[in-house]
C-alpha cells in the first residue's frame, strides 16, 4: 500500500527506541487469540447532518456503568480493520466497553475502506465533529467515562477532539502511532510517493476555496492512498494544506488530562515519533510506550501488550479521578 502523506511527516529517518516495553504475556495470549470468538457486538447508528453514522458497541456486564472506549481508525479505513477488531475483542477480554465508529467521511452509513474511485468530499477536521456526536450519544446513553482511542490519523483526530472539548466525560486519551505532520515533510513524501510536487496542487485548491468554488472537484488528482482520485479543492486543502494542529504533539502542549502514547520501535510509517515525543516527557500527564518490535498496526502479540497496558491506564486514571 502506498504510504501516506498525510500520516508521514518524514525525512528525520529511524530513531531508536526507549522505554521500550515487551510483552509481557506472550504465550497466554496465543491461547486467547486462538480461543476468542469474532465480534458480536451490537450495530448502532447516528443521525448526523443529513448522514447516518454507524459503530459497534461491545458491551460488559456493567454497562454503561465503568469506562467505555471510544475507538477512531485511521486513514480511509474502518471500524472492521485488523487492529481495530482485535483491539476491541482483547478489551471486552480485560472487561472494558468500547464503541468503534465509522467516520462518515462523507458517505451515508459508509462499510469497510473508502473507494478510492469515488469522489473525495471529505475533510479531516469532519472527524472531529463527528467524534464529538458520538460523545453525546454516549452521555445520552448513562455513560461517564470516556477514554477516546484513535489510531494514526484517528489519533490525532482524536487528540483534537479531546484538547478542543468541555465534555467531562473524558477522563484520558489513548493515542496509537498518531499522526505527525509538517508542510515541508509532507511536501517531501508526496514528491516521493507520487513524483510530482505538492505546492501548485495547494496552490490551485487554495484558489478555489478563496472564490468560493471550495466544492468543485480537480480531476485525476492523487490524493492520499487514492491515485488518480477526484477530490473537491476544499477537500485536498484540509488534508495538505498548513494546520500545526495536525501535527499530534502540538495538540498536548500544556493537556493536563491523562494521555498514553503508544509508538511501536518497528513502525515505518510515522517513524519519527519518539523524536517528536521527546520534548513532552516533562507533561507529568504523558506518559509514552514504546513498544518494542512492533509496526505501525500492532498485530498480533503486540495489541496484547497495548491493551493491557491500556486497561492499567484506565484504572489508574480512573482511581486518580476519584480522588
Amino acid at each position: 500500500k502506498t504510504q501516506s502523506p498525510g500520516d508521514n511527516i518524514g525525512g528525520l529517518g529511524k530513531i531508536p527506541s526507549m522505554n521500550m516495553h515487551i510483552p509481557l504475556r506472550a504465550l497466554s495470549f496465543a491461547l486467547i487469540l486462538i480461543a476468542l470468538p469474532s465480534l458480536g457486538g451490537e450495530r448502532v447508528t447516528l443521525d448526523y447532518r443529513q448522514l447516518r453514522l454507524n459503530a459497534l458497541l461491545e458491551k460488559n456486564t456493567e454497562w454503561p456503568g465503568g469506562p467505555t472506549v471510544l475507538i477512531t481508525h485511521g486513514t480511509l479505513s474502518h471500524n472492521r480493520s485488523e487492529i481495530i477488531e482485535t483491539l476491541q475483542l482483547l478489551f471486552l477480554e480485560y472487561g472494558i466497553s468500547s464503541l468503534a465508529i465509522n467516520l462518515s467521511l462523507g458517505i451515508d452509513d459508509r462499510q469497510g475502506p473508502y473507494d478510492c474511485s469515488g469522489p473525495h468530499r471529505h475533510r479531516h477536521e469532519d472527524a472531529v465533529s463527528e467524534m464529538a456526536a458520538w460523545l453525546g450519544w454516549l452521555e445520552d446513553q448513562g455513560v461517564s467515562q470516556v477514554f477516546p482511542l484513535g489510531h494514526s490519523r484517528g489519533g490525532n483526530q482524536t487528540a483534537w477532539l479531546a484538547t478542543h472539548s468541555s465534555s467531562e466525560l473524558i477522563r484520558g486519551l489513548i493515542l496509537v502511532a498518531p499522526q505527525l505532520w509538517s508542510q515541508s515533510a509532507s511536501a517531501a513524501a508526496y514528491q516521493r510517493n507520487y513524483d510530482r510536487p505538492l505546492q501548485p496542487l495547494i496552490t490551485t485548491a487554495a484558489s478555489h476555496v478563496d472564490d468560493g468554488t471550495g466544492g468543485d472537484l480537480l480531476r485525476n488528482i492523487d490524493f492520499l492512498y487514492c491515485p488518480d482520485a477526484d477530490v473537491t479543492a476544499e477537500s485536498f486543502l484540509s488534508y495538505y494544506g498548513a494546520d500545526q494542529r495536525k501535527n499530534t504533539p502540538n495538540l498536548l502542549k500544556g493537556y493536563a488530562i491523562p494521555v498514553l502514547v503508544f509508538i511501536g520501535s518497528d513502525d515505518t510509517t510515522v517513524p519519527e515519533l519518539v523524536a517528536a515525543f521527546e520534548p513532552l516527557t516533562s507533561n507529568s500527564a504523558l506518559t509514552v510506550s514504546v513498544i518494542d518490535g512492533a509496526d505501525h498496526f500492532f498485530r498480533d502479540l503486540y495489541a496484547e501488550e497495548v491493551v493491557e497496558q491500556a486497561a492499567e491506564f484506565i484504572e489508574a486514571s480512573n482511581t486518580a479521578s476519584a480522588h
